[in-house]
């Protein structure tokens, strides 16, 4: 009897991974088309994101939000500034500090895949219902916490 318990929560489990597996897919699906476009990849498009939300961030700040490691972030932010996405500039009190902006290509290109995103999302939450669009909320909050 427990065996089967265990298969059946296990089951449920691996249902739940591939949700969030296909769900995310279905979130990226379209600006990662527009980013192949571009040569560019998902995670272009999450520096410019966040960049977008923390404008005038610095590259330390960025690291801190973004939670990744200065070996992560180096190629893709060149690659963005080289391109004219992002302008890096030194702080105006302290010239070792860089701070981070989109430029208006960069704006463009990140309201264009992020826009397709919260289109997505308001669909999905429409159908979906308000109920349900808390329950996911609040799946998604508990996943960003550290296991216990």
């Amino acid at each position: 009897m427990v065996d089967q318990n265990k298969r059946t929560r296990d089951q449920a489990l691996n249902a739940a991974l591939e949700a969030i597996y296909f769900g995310f897919r279905g979130v990226t699906a379209k600006p990662d088309e527009r980013l192949a476009t571009l040569t560019l990849s998902r995670v272009h498009h999450r520096i410019m994101y966040f960049i977008a939300r923390h404008p005038g961030c610095s590259i330390n700040e960025l690291l801190g939000i973004m939670s990744i490691t200065k070996q992560y972030l180096h190629a893709p932010l060149r690659r963005l500034t080289e391109d004219g996405y992002v302008r890096v500039e030194p702080d105006p009190t302290d010239r070792r500090v860089k701070r981070l902006g989109l430029t208006k290509k960069g704006a463009t290109l990140e309201e264009e895949l992020s826009g397709e995103q919260r289109r997505h999302f308001q669909h999905v939450f429409k159908t979906a219902g308000p109920a349900a669009e808390a329950g996911w909320r609040k799946v998604m909050a508990l996943l960003a916490q550290p296991d216990e």
